[in-house]
């Protein structure tokens, strides 16, 4: 299917991710990229919310949403922002944050992991799962009923499938895992890196650049770094997968919910037609956003 036309607009300004040159960028070229955001017009408002705090889980910072003016008990859905594990941060996704507390209900907890260079693989993937973790040890201060799900769009949808089956071998039962256009095998040798390689707003090389940034030298069969090989699926949280077609990640995403009702578990995928990498977060610029956001919100509100 051709490009959506807001797609087509898109990619016509930002061609590529970075819109620029990755083996140009140093650490300082880095840090004055996460300075800027010339998107930050289009990320949806940040709608006022009886409940907004910045907290520390075990040291890593998070921020808590929630949009019930209450304060009895409720779901809680940890969110992990993307951004190739190199980019974002809870501020550059607060209107994000606020965006799923009101469409959920739930009490949303926003992670503000450590990011790479400076801080390596596994390092994002530890911060995401001492968060999952503290939340289940301290549901009092999360305010949480005991129904927690994880949620992830492309990096943060990796640090999600993570946090998932690190909570299964643990014990503890997460409600759901929400997965967006999610970075699940670094092997990166699906179709779809051959099929929309350049030109449609996240480039193979600039994965492949951010993947070296995160985990230079790892195991890409490490499941804490490529989900999709981990050995075993069977028992994991139910799940729901976004994928966008014209996208480098749609491939492993869509095998991984497929590896997922093959073993078992709940796992309904859905494809956005003509869609490109990181619509999801950028609602002033993709009615798909929308759609796809309010989807989401379904799924997890079914869930809880």
């Amino acid at each position: 299917m051709p490009l959506h036309p807001q797609a087509r607009e898109y990619v016509a300004l930002y061609p590529s991710d970075l819109n620029t040159d990755p083996a140009t960028l140093d650490l300082a070229g880095i840090q004055e990229l996460r300075a800027q955001d010339g998107l930050a017009a289009h990320r949806g408002a940040s709608t006022k919310l009886p409940f907004v705090r910045d907290e520390l889980a075990e040291g890593v910072p998070i921020r808590i949403y929630r949009a019930d003016p209450g304060d009895g008990p409720l779901p809680v859905v940890v969110y992990f922002h993307g951004g190739g594990w190199v980019f974002g941060s809870v501020k550059r996704n607060d209107a994000a944050g606020r965006d799923l507390a009101i469409r959920t209900g739930a009490v949303v907890v926003s992670v503000d992991y450590r990011l790479a260079p400076e801080h390596p693989f596994p390092a994002a993937a530890e911060d995401a799962w001492t968060v999952v973790r503290n939340i289940f040890a301290r549901p009092a201060f999360y305010q949480s009923n005991g129904s927690v799900a994880v949620v992830g769009d492309s990096a943060g949808g990796n640090l999600a499938a993570v946090a998932a089956w690190q909570a299964r071998d643990a014990g503890l039962t997460l409600t759901h895992q929400a997965l967006v256009y999610p970075a699940l095998d670094v092997g990166m040798d699906t179709p779809s890196y051959r099929e929309f390689a350049k030109g449609f707003g996240l480039d193979a090389e600039e994965m492949a650049w951010f993947a070296r940034q995160y985990a230079p030298g790892a195991d890409p069969a490490d499941p804490r770094l490529s989900p999709l090989r981990l050995p075993d699926v069977a028992g994991l949280a139910p799940a729901t997968v976004v994928t966008a077609e014209c996208d480098v990640l749609r491939d492993e995403g869509e095998r991984y919910a497929r590896r997922l009702a093959d073993a078992g578990v709940p796992a309904e995928l859905r494809r956005f037609d003509g869609a490109v990498h990181g619509f999801f977060v950028l609602p002033g610029l993709f009615d798909q956003a929308i759609e796809a956001r309010e989807y989401v919100a379904d799924r997890l509100r079914e869930s809880f």
